[in-house]
Formats: C-alpha cells, sequence, structure tokens
C-alpha cells in the first residue's frame, strides 16, 4: 500500500521536469529564432528625411552591392588632421547617432558616420558577413579621399566589432573602442547563462581574433558599472590585444550609456587624438 503514494510522487517529479524541460527547450528556440531582433534595434527612416546637425555635412548614399544601399553622413572641419570613421551601437539611426559623432570635430576630425543594413535610410539584407563588407567597402571610400595613415576608426558597443575587423584587415591610423566586447558571444553568455548560446548564434563579432593581430594603437574605454557589456569582457579584449600598443582607460560609476557625462573620457579621447 506504501509504494502507491511513493509511485503518484514519482509521477509528479517526471512531470515537472518534462514541463520545465519543456520550457528550457522553448525558451531556447524562441532566443535562438529571434536572436536577431534581441541583437539589432534599427529605427527607420523616410528617404527624403532631412537631417539637420550643427557642423557642414554631406549626406552620402553608397551602393556597396547590388541589393544594399549604406547612408552614412559626412561631417567635415577645415583643415583636419583627419576622419574618424565612426560605427555606432545597436539602436537607433543616424539622425542620433550622427549629433554623437559631430563630437569629433571638435578635435579637428573629419567624421564619416554610417547606418548598417535596415537602419535609417539603409537597406540590404543584414548579416555578419554583410556587414564587414559595407564597413570595408566605407573604409575604401575614404581612402580615396585621404591617406590611409589619417584614418582612426572609432566602434561604440556593437559597433566595435565591425571596427576591430576594419582595422585587422588595413592599417589605419588608430582605433577607439567604446564599451567593447571579448566577443557577442561572450556577452550572451553572461545574460543567458542557463543555455549553450555559442553554437546558437547565427552572430558572433569575435573581436578577440581581430584585435589580436592589430598593429595600430588601440585605446578601450570602459564603464565599472556597465550592465549591458560588462567591463570583465572589455577587459578580457584588452588582455588578447597586444598590450604594447594597447591603453585601457576605466571609467569608474559609468555605465554602457553615460560615458560622455565622466571628464575621464573627454580626458582620454583629447589625449588620443592630439
Amino acid at each position: 500500500m506504501s509504494s502507491i503514494p511513493q509511485k503518484k510522487q514519482n509521477t509528479r517529479l517526471k512531470k515537472i521536469l518534462l514541463l520545465v524541460l519543456g520550457l528550457y527547450l522553448v525558451m531556447g528556440f524562441v532566443l535562438c529564432l529571434f536572436q536577431e531582433r534581441l541583437i539589432f534595434l534599427p529605427t527607420v527612416l523616410n528617404q527624403d528625411y532631412q537631417y539637420q546637425f550643427h557642423h557642414d555635412f554631406e549626406e552620402v548614399f553608397l551602393n556597396t552591392d547590388n541589393e544594399s544601399v549604406i547612408n552614412a553622413v559626412h561631417f567635415k572641419v577645415d583643415q583636419p588632421k583627419g576622419v574618424i570613421l565612426y560605427f555606432h551601437g545597436n539602436a537607433g539611426d543616424l539622425s542620433r547617432w550622427g549629433n554623437i559623432a559631430q563630437y569629433f570635430t571638435d578635435y579637428n576630425y573629419d567624421v564619416f558616420v554610417i547606418d548598417y543594413r535596415t537602419y535609417g535610410k539603409s537597406t540590404g539584407a543584414l548579416n555578419e558577413k554583410a556587414l564587414y563588407h559595407d564597413a570595408q567597402f566605407c573604409y575604401n571610400y575614404l581612402k580615396n579621399q585621404y591617406r590611409e595613415s589619417d584614418i582612426v576608426l572609432y566602434g561604440r558597443s556593437l559597433g566595435t566589432g565591425i571596427a576591430t575587423y576594419v582595422a585587422s584587415k588595413n592599417n589605419p591610423k588608430k582605433i577607439i573602442l567604446e564599451t567593447p566586447y571579448y566577443s557577442l558571444a561572450d556577452v550572451a553568455q553572461k545574460r543567458f547563462p542557463i543555455f549553450p548560446v555559442k553554437p546558437l548564434l547565427s552572430y558572433t563579432f569575435p573581436s578577440y581574433s581581430f584585435i589580436a593581430s592589430l598593429k595600430c594603437p588601440v585605446l578601450i574605454v570602459h564603464g565599472t558599472e556597465d550592465r549591458i557589456v560588462p567591463i570583465s569582457s572589455g577587459k578580457k579584449l584588452y588582455k588578447a590585444s597586444n598590450i604594447k600598443n594597447a591603453i585601457f582607460i576605466k571609467v569608474d560609476g559609468a555605465n554602457h550609456h553615460n560615458l560622455v557625462d565622466f571628464p575621464e573620457y573627454h580626458q582620454a579621447i583629447k589625449s588620443y587624438l592630439h
């Protein structure tokens, strides 16, 4: 008689385990299926949208292949020291990022900032290989107007992986990485620790493998309170670099979005772009 309650308990336990396993598999499937929506948060602009910025600029459209057009904004100053090719974060469009990127004109640099495919006015199918292709195309476009030794790469958050890739394939003057990651998988694993994210990711952005081969100087700036890309990921990336050519600036109290509110950020940029 006593074995009957035990059998019921075992049956109940099995049902609970199957339910938990089912939920786990469903959640994993949903994360895998919708990962692109979690990684990329674009906003779309009408093709006739008119940008308004404080500095002189030229709007540019580049046909990087037969199916895509990359929209960019080119800020220009008198007698520039060089040009900064700016790769922005994963949300918004040029109407926002143009306002942020034009900050560098105060250091007497021209600035060229692009919208990725599906962002703003840019079009084309989105994938990691295409992002690298477009970035290299834009780099080549600038090489036709500037000496390569005058091109500085700047990547912010998502854009750090793209900027690091371009730097590994070329010979820019310098590279600046704001809130960078060791790899996208490294960040995703910290956010979803119960899932085997590496084999599930369609986008990898292995910045660590790119940065190891860089010959140009590298500046990394990261906030200690960053909850989106933890500073531990930025430190791992720094250690993967040729440390002799790299500088790591830790900004105490800063999070992923407010580095510009701290004087340490501005001091680092000013010193690096002298």
